[in-house]
């Protein structure tokens, strides 16, 4: 059964904040959504889209605002030829099920509907639908999606599940795994890691990952940043526990503040550039050296739209990670929008750190 999400409401198109806050939510219950589509009030085709919905098996997640509940409830109605009852101070459709607060349950057919409202400023709501597939996430580092594919179907058909892979930057896949009738993750996930294990790292979430492995192995994690203006760290710091492992950064956007806050030298700034391999490596090494940390990540580029040359254009970005007893640095040429290419390279640091020490990360 397909799980499709509806916003009605032009506050969910214009503030993308309380978009976001409200699929980080769903997302804490939900697995996968297979669509997702916006509507303004008023918009007289929304009854036509939730007959089509009605039509076949889905669950539907509705999410409006205050003033357009009973207005959604009513179109419900009209769809289903059921009236609305005032129940709890709520005007709701009579058959719905379960109700609390700002939140309905209604099924009709084979299609189930959750029905709640969202305002900025206010609790999140109680989400009604659930989640009835079994699915995990892994991540695979080093192989390409071709590769990958060869390797790991085999595995996928013997424990009847399904993968999903999607690039995350160069050398990092994400591979989502969802059971079938009579799949077993588990036993999948097992096998994968007996086959790639210094490749396979079996959670969903990258950097909450890496704050408990650090934290476990009492280790410290520090960068400094120019093009990303501070990205990298707060991948980190939004999630819980980051201060266990994670005192500090700093965001050297100036030549001045590179060579006083990182020591990098004057002449390396003045015969290569700040975007170079030269810089990013002193860069690094400052950081360590500043912090005390037990990894340092640095990382300098042109994000663009402009600040590009001939010799070091837009997406020209270098990344230099760094241990107390090992250095790697990285020169990428990316594309994308400025946002964009300051995202890919926060996430090609992550995979680089991941990779500076195997031993730490990629073992149980």
């Amino acid at each position: 059964m397909k799980f499709n999400v509806l916003f009605v409401g032009s506050k969910f198109s214009n503030n993308t904040y309380l978009k976001d806050y409200i699929l980080r939510e769903i997302n804490k219950k939900i697995s996968h959504i297979d669509s997702m589509t916006f509507y303004l009030e008023n918009d007289n085709s929304l009854f036509l889209h939730l007959e089509r919905e009605l039509s076949v098996d889905t669950k539907l997640l509705i999410i409006t605002t205050k003033q357009n509940f009973s207005v959604v409830g009513k179109l419900l109605c009209t769809v289903t030829a059921d009236n609305q009852i005032l129940k709890e101070n709520m005007l709701l459709p009579s058959q719905c099920t379960v109700f609390e607060d700002q939140t309905y349950l209604l099924n009709y057919n084979n299609s189930v509907i959750n029905v709640l409202h969202v305002d900025e400023l206010t609790e999140f709501p109680r989400l009604l639908l659930e989640d009835e597939n079994s699915s995990a996430t892994i991540h695979l580092f080093g192989e390409d999606k071709e590769s990958a594919k060869a390797l790991i179907s085999p595995i996928a058909q013997t424990n009847e599940v399904k993968i999903d892979i999607t690039d995350i930057v160069e050398g990092w896949l994400r591979i989502d795994v969802t059971s079938r009738k009579y799949g077993n993750i588990t036993q999948f996930i097992s096998s994968t890691k007996q086959l790639l294990s210094t490749k396979i790292i079996a959670a969903s979430n990258i950097p909450a990952y890496i704050i408990e492995k650090m934290h476990y192995a009492q280790r410290k994690l520090t960068f400094s940043e120019s093009c990303t203006g501070g990205l990298l760290a707060y991948m980190f710091t939004k999630e819980s526990g980051a201060s266990n492992m994670f005192d500090g950064s700093l965001v050297t956007y100036s030549n001045a503040l590179k060579e006083n806050w990182l020591a990098v030298e004057h002449a390396t700034l003045e015969k290569h550039g700040a975007v170079s391999e030269q810089v990013v490596r002193e860069m690094s090494d400052g950081a360590l050296n500043v912090s005390y940390a037990n990894y340092a990540v640095a990382i300098s580029g042109v994000a663009g739209p402009t600040g590009g040359t001939e010799e070091k254009p837009v997406g020209t970005v270098y990344i230099s990670v760094r241990s107390r007893d090992n250095e790697q640095t990285q020169k990428l040429s990316l594309y994308g929008d400025r946002r964009y290419i300051q995202e890919q390279s926060a996430l090609y640091a992550i995979k680089m750190l991941l990779e500076i020490d195997k031993k730490l990360f990629f073992t149980n």
